[in-house]
């Protein structure tokens, strides 16, 4: 480069520090294990898209998977005692071959379950033993390949009372820590969680997973961990009444759960907002991810992120919910957007 005069010299000099301070070789996951955490992650449904996958084989970015749908009831076991693995084989071979952790996702859950678990004539003892069974094979079947399972998933109601699901009309509330022990048994050498949405603005809802963590350990039941979904908004949607709370109010949200003994981590994390994406929106969205991420760097217990799939191009938003999306951290053409600039410098920000 030439350089003709001492002002385009000193443009050209501010330009290679905006440059130098915006491009960040060593990725996200590499960024948070500098900083003592365990996993820098993403959801991961396998495709046939060679700049998807280059982007996913780089464990730089990305030193966990968490499977998105790939090991939910309904694939692995869609009748009853036949156990289906193909498509969480696929999952769990690419992140074996890359090197990656696999959080797996989920055993017990109200939604996703085949009709024969749902219109079963079952009685206690009969649905406990359909549900311990199918953990067992599930969790027996990968043991000592996943560093994470999320054993129960979104048990409680907005106002932190037990959904009404199959199990808990059928067994009640003990179904949880059932599930737990099961779960321990099964793969003794992984850590267990509870994983939910809506925990982070320390409302009922987070009280209510709060008694949970302290039901299963009531129970002398071992429970390392609570999962935050963290799908957030940046700004009032139609599915979404309130925004990103304050990385302090985040911070005293996760302290409340590892004040119980237990670890905390954002396991599904996206941040959606009304379409399109402006400029200004773009902005603000940075700022929100940066106050999550915060807050987890800021909790130390706060264990690992992971984002809820990291291309727009196949985020689940738009589907789910029409009109909202352009919620993680890459866009539909896997370029890394505002958001991304702003984790990696909260990241390096933190002592």
């Amino acid at each position: 480069m030439r350089l003709n005069s001492p002002g385009v010299a000193v443009m050209a000099f501010a330009g290679l520090v905006m440059s130098a301070r915006h491009h960040h070789p060593r990725g996200l996951n590499t960024a948070v294990n500098e900083k003592g955490k365990e996993w820098f992650g993403t959801a991961l449904t396998v495709r046939k898209d060679e700049a998807e996958r280059r982007l996913l084989d780089n464990t730089a970015e990305f030193g966990s998977v968490t499977p998105e749908n790939a090991m939910k009831w309904d694939l692995t076991e869609p009748t009853q005692n036949h156990f289906e693995w193909e498509a969480a084989d696929a999952v769990v071979d690419v992140a074996v071959a890359n090197g990656q952790q696999i959080h797996c996702h989920n055993l017990v859950w109200h939604s996703r379950l085949p009709c024969w678990v749902v219109n079963g004539k079952w009685d206690n003892a009969t649905l406990i033993g359909v549900m311990t069974n199918h953990i067992k094979n599930v969790a027996g079947k990968y043991k000592g390949k996943c560093s994470r399972w999320d054993v129960v998933n979104e048990a409680i109601n907005d106002n932190g009372t037990f959904r009404d699901s199959v199990w808990y009309r059928t067994i009640g509330e003990a179904f949880i820590p059932i599930a737990f022990r099961a779960a321990a048994e099964a793969d003794p050498g992984a850590k267990l969680y509870y994983n939910d949405f809506d925990l982070e603005y320390g409302n009922n809802k987070t009280e209510g997973a709060r008694r949970i963590v302290e039901l299963i350990q009531s129970y002398g039941v071992q429970i390392d961990g609570v999962g935050f979904q963290a799908h957030l908004s940046s700004e009032i949607t139609a599915t979404s009444p309130r925004t990103v709370p304050s990385k302090e109010d985040l911070i005293n949200t996760l302290e409340s759960f590892t004040g119980l003994g237990v670890d905390v981590a954002y396991t599904e994390l996206d941040i959606r907002m009304n379409l399109p994406p402006t400029e200004e929106k773009l902005k603000v969205q940075a700022d929100d991810w940066a106050k999550v991420v915060g807050s987890c760097m800021a909790v130390d217990r706060c264990v690992g992120m992971t984002v809820w799939g990291f291309s727009d191009k196949y985020n689940w938003l738009p589907q789910f919910y029409p009109g909202e999306g352009a919620a993680v951290l890459w866009d539909e053409n896997f370029q890394k957007k505002p958001a991304y600039e702003a984790v990696v410098d909260t990241i390096n920000a933190e002592a």
